[in-house]
């Protein structure tokens, strides 16, 4: 391998690691807006307006080299993934709400 190539291959591996930060910052904020639906009395967790607007978004800021299909994809998966994270934090909201079934030690 040549040194250039080790180079790079370096960045992307220190990009990789910055986007995955980055996804999952964005993850603890799916969360908190979830938080805040619920404090709102939003039943619903998908807003597919929403969705068009960050899709929309995603596409305008994108100047490629990245396919813009490609992005979509990505992006589209990143949103599905962002949904069943808030719904998984409802269901433990709700579990803890409920309290335990049975005393501890029962």
């Amino acid at each position: 391998m040549s040194a250039e190539l080790a180079r790079l291959r370096g960045e992307i591996d220190d990009l990789d690691r910055r986007i995955v930060r980055l996804l999952n910052e964005r993850a603890e904020r799916v969360v908190e807006v979830g938080h805040e639906k619920s404090e709102l009395g939003r039943r619903a967790i998908r807003d597919r307006e929403r969705e068009r607007e960050v899709l929309l978004r995603v596409t305008m800021a994108n100047a490629g080299p990245m396919p813009q299909a490609d992005l979509l994809a990505i992006y589209r998966k990143l949103i599905a993934s962002s949904r069943g994270l808030e719904q998984a934090e409802r269901a433990r909201l709700r579990r803890d709400e409920d309290g335990p079934s049975e005393p501890p030690g029962a």
